[in-house]
């Protein structure tokens, strides 16, 4: 696991499970999650949170990433992507 913060106070939490591939980003309150089958090879979702609801999928990370930072109400600068995440995507 890896937790990273940048200005405005984004964290942003890595995780695997015997699942997913889990990218969760928090601020005020508000969380948005971006996972990815353990393969790495599936299209990846945008959820309110690890467990939550669904609310698109995408082809591509960078797209996820300007829902999620909408969804934050944040800049996609703003999200801090540890290295163990950034090939997530097709």
């Amino acid at each position: 696991m890896v937790d990273t913060t940048r200005e405005p106070a984004v964290t942003a939490r890595y995780e695997e499970t015997d699942a997913e591939r889990l990218l969760t980003f928090s601020t005020d309150g508000r969380t948005a999650t971006l996972a990815q089958n353990v393969d790495g090879y599936a299209m990846v979702k945008l959820r309110t949170g690890p467990d939550g609801d669904e609310q698109e999928r995408y082809y591509g990370f960078d797209m996820a990433l300007d829902h999620a930072a909408e969804l934050l109400d944040v800049s996609v600068a703003d999200l801090p992507v540890p290295d163990a995440a950034a090939d997530m995507g097709m």
